[in-house]
């Protein structure tokens, strides 16, 4: 049997639909399993357990008809018999319905019925990766949505071992931190956590942890962030892996994720490591399992700057 899933959004997003693709597999041993992400995305199937290739298709434009058109060709061609999809715009419902795939299942929503075969209902209160989850009753199957789980490529766990003895930490555990600027709910600006109150977060964990090892992750996103950081607190150590894997074989060692709302949040959920999670806006409960090891600190303003460094570390020490 060949599955198509269309999976709009970002890594984190993909990383989310994981269980379902697990749970597919697991129900149907010899599938062949097919994506069509955006580009943004693709990287996150470098970790992924089930997944045989990879569509590119922006669902965020406007596409042009010849795009359009394109992918209806590639489906087409490739003559799947199931489509699981998690767009709720009716020129994707078309679009499958134009492919002649046998079983097209998605969300219930306003004209969803002309074009699918199978609809759900979807419960946007509860946790997103049930929310995916649900699409499989579709299909008949009706079982516990199973954890987030990765696999981590062997190439990039021997990069994150080098990369540990590189920064001297190879024989100990260590504090991870990663924090980007995300857009705040209630202004046009990016909302970010002060340099400062990571600073004093970073400062009173070196103190009462002298020897426990604390690591920020350099990326794009907040290359100005860590270079601040490591000029107020020349011990902390800094880590810049190259792609998905090399991230997540550098989490997978942590003793803690200290984070704001990120992929990295979900790459750290999915490796069971103990984390702590900063939110501005979007409900905790939506976006974290029910699990001790995953604590949310949310802003009762909207923005991360005005969850102050002493609530953090209060979460930190059990306070």
């Amino acid at each position: 049997m060949r599955v198509l899933a269309l999976v709009p959004g970002g890594i984190g997003d993909q990383i989310l639909f994981f269980p379902t693709l697990d749970d597919l597999k697991c129900s149907f041993p010899e599938a062949e399993i097919d994506v069509v992400v955006e580009p943004k995305a693709q990287e996150a199937y470098r970790v992924s357990k089930v997944v045989n290739q990879i569509i590119l298709y922006n669902f965020e434009i406007r596409n042009s008809p010849a795009e359009w058109a394109n992918l209806l060709g590639v489906i087409r061609d490739r003559e799947y018999e199931v489509a699981l999809s998690l767009c709720t715009n009716w020129s994707i419902d078309l679009l499958l319905w134009l492919t002649g795939i046998r079983t097209r299942v998605g969300y219930a929503h306003s004209g969803a019925k002309v074009f699918l075969t199978d609809t759900v209902p979807r419960k946007h209160k509860q946790y997103i990766a049930y929310q995916f989850h649900d699409l499989l009753r579709g299909l008949g199957i009706s079982t516990h949505c199973p954890d987030l789980a990765i696999n981590v490529p062997q190439e990039d766990i021997a990069w994150a071992d080098r990369n540990r003895t590189q920064l001297g930490i190879q024989d100990s555990g260590y504090v991870l931190i990663y924090s980007a600027p995300s857009k705040s709910s209630i202004g046009e600006n990016d909302d970010a956590y002060p340099v400062e109150s990571w600073t004093a977060i970073i400062q009173d964990c070196q103190n009462r942890q002298p020897n426990l090892p604390i690591v920020a992750i350099q990326s794009l996103e907040n290359l100005s962030l860590v270079t601040a950081l490591s000029a107020s607190t020349p011990a902390l150590k800094i880590s810049n892996p190259g792609n998905l894997g090399q991230l997540a074989a550098l989490i997978a060692g942590a003793d803690l994720m200290l984070c704001t709302e990120s992929d990295q949040m979900q790459l750290a959920i999915a490796l069971k490591v103990f984390t702590l999670v900063l939110f501005s806006a979007h409900n905790p409960a939506q976006l974290l399992p029910q699990n001790e090891r995953f604590l949310a600190i949310q802003s009762a303003t909207g923005k991360l700057s005005d969850i102050s460094a002493e609530a953090v570390l209060k979460k930190v020490w059990g306070g």
